[in-house]
């Protein structure tokens, strides 16, 4: 049985054939073409390097770029986690339609997205006018550009969390409450645990996505300097003025921060399913 077992052969090729195509696929269509922007801007001197990514106008780009998208990944891990909690859970008229909707940020083009956000909560658009009338303006301000990340992000946590909801037992949470354990305590030492990983895996998706955002936030933004300008943007911009390794080198920062982001999340997944164990 065992002498079965190991002559049985495996549909996929063998693992050097495999590993070998991986690795060639990944390095065509992501390794080669990211380098290529770190070997533009190891042309610069580190003097030229710091003057660029430390400009006003970058800094200030940098602030808005990271801090909107990392707001808009914190609304989406709590919204998100609220969304797919009633998709798995409860049953009612229209869920389908609501599951649809949540995957509309990825098949909507994303130009089409910033100019309906910008339609809708510009000052004269259904939105945007009664808010207004508050003193609440959204288009060509920060809250915007928030408000375009937000929208973009939100598939990322709710198809993550999604899965490990509906395989955790229900069976799990009335034993808990047979046990006296209140909602809270049932959902702090049962539920939550659970779905963190996934959380924070929806949440790096997310925030990883918002800092590279360009279509749906170019058109609400206004792109003013110093003020709703984001940095893909900028990188755009330099790249029109023929600023190659300008641009590569604000790249080079882009990419370091969200590959940061995504190292550090995956860190917290291990050691928070090692501390489960």
């Amino acid at each position: 049985m065992s002498f079965a077992l190991r002559t049985r052969h495996s549909v996929l090729p063998g693992f050097g054939l495999a590993l070998g195509f991986t690795v060639l696929y990944l390095s065509l269509i992501v390794l080669i073409p990211l380098s290529a922007a770190f070997i533009k801007t190891a042309s610069m001197s580190w003097e030229a390097f710091w003057s660029t990514v430390t400009a006003p106008r970058v800094l200030a780009s940098f602030q808005l770029s990271f801090g909107a998208a990392l707001i808009a990944a914190l609304i989406n891990a709590f919204f998100g986690l609220i969304v797919a909690w009633v998709l798995v859970r409860y049953r009612f008229s229209g869920k389908k339609l609501i599951d649809a909707m949540v995957d509309l940020p990825f098949a909507l083009p994303t130009a089409v997205a910033g100019i309906a956000l910008t339609t809708v909560y510009a000052e004269h658009g259904v939105i945007g006018e009664q808010l207004a009338k508050i003193g609440v303006k959204v288009a060509f301000t920060p809250l915007g550009v928030t408000m375009a990340l937000t929208f973009i992000g939100i598939p990322f946590v709710v198809r993550t969390v999604q899965p490990v909801l509906e395989e955790i037992d229900p069976d799990v949470e009335e034993a808990a409450a047979v046990l006296g354990a209140t909602r809270l305590q049932t959902f702090r030492r049962v539920i939550f645990p659970a779905i963190l990983p996934a959380t924070l895996t929806g949440f790096a998706l997310a925030f990883a996505r918002a800092l590279g955002e360009y279509g749906s936030v170019v058109f609400i933004s206004g792109n003013m300097p110093m003020r709703t300008e984001i940095t893909p943007l900028l990188i755009v911009t330099k790249l029109e003025q023929y600023d190659y390794a300008g641009a590569t080198a604000i790249a080079a920062v882009m990419l370091s921060a969200s590959f940061g982001m995504l190292l550090l999340v995956n860190l917290l997944e291990r050691w928070t399913r090692r501390a489960e164990a």
